[in-house]
């Protein structure tokens, strides 16, 4: 069984090398250690039954214009993929992002070559490409640069949804009536 749960501090260590056996950008301890301090409720690890981290999310908040998330890092090693890991690890930090921090959306790079990962946002996650980033990597590979939602801005969006909830609460009123008589 996989647990996913919010990242410690004593899970740097084991994120650090998940992250060297599974991608090309690779941080020192000190960029861990930042976002730990920073935005402790945006890190989550994937845990296995041996209590071994076997994928993380590294994440965090922008404060440049809107509130926004960050995706840093996402991480699962080749012998616990396919089994939902990234999607849960991405959907944990998204709901971090707007239960504390009231992100209006989320962004991430991802090499244009990465189709694995290219399909897991686009296709799972929803997120949708925002623009390109010229030579973005170290090997000077382009990004897109992705986003998703994670609140509507449109305030009449949010009134529809409360105007359904009023709807929806007045049919069970009228229910309770009917029972009653």
């Amino acid at each position: 069984m996989i647990t996913i749960r919010q990242a410690t501090v004593s899970d740097l260590l084991e994120m650090q090398n998940c992250n060297l056996w599974c991608l090309p950008e690779n941080y020192q301890m000190k960029y861990y250690l930042y976002h730990i301090l920073s935005w402790p409720q945006l890190l989550h690890v994937a845990q296995d039954y041996n209590n071994k981290i076997v994928g993380y999310v590294l994440a965090k908040m922008e404060e440049d214009g809107e509130p926004h998330g960050h995706i840093t890092s996402l991480a699962v090693l080749r012998t616990h993929r396919k089994l939902g890991l990234a999607t849960k690890l991405m959907n944990a930090a998204h709901r971090g992002m707007v239960e504390v921090f009231n992100a209006e959306y989320v962004s991430l790079h991802v090499r244009k070559s990465n189709r694995a990962a290219i399909r897991l946002y686009t296709d799972t996650l929803a997120y949708k490409i925002h623009d390109i980033e010229g030579k973005y990597y170290a090997d000077s590979e382009d990004a897109y640069d992705m986003r998703k939602m994670l609140r509507t801005k449109d305030p009449k969006a949010k009134l529809k949804d409360k105007d359904a909830k009023d709807v929806k609460d007045k049919d069970k009123d009228k229910e309770k009536d009917k029972d009653k008589d």
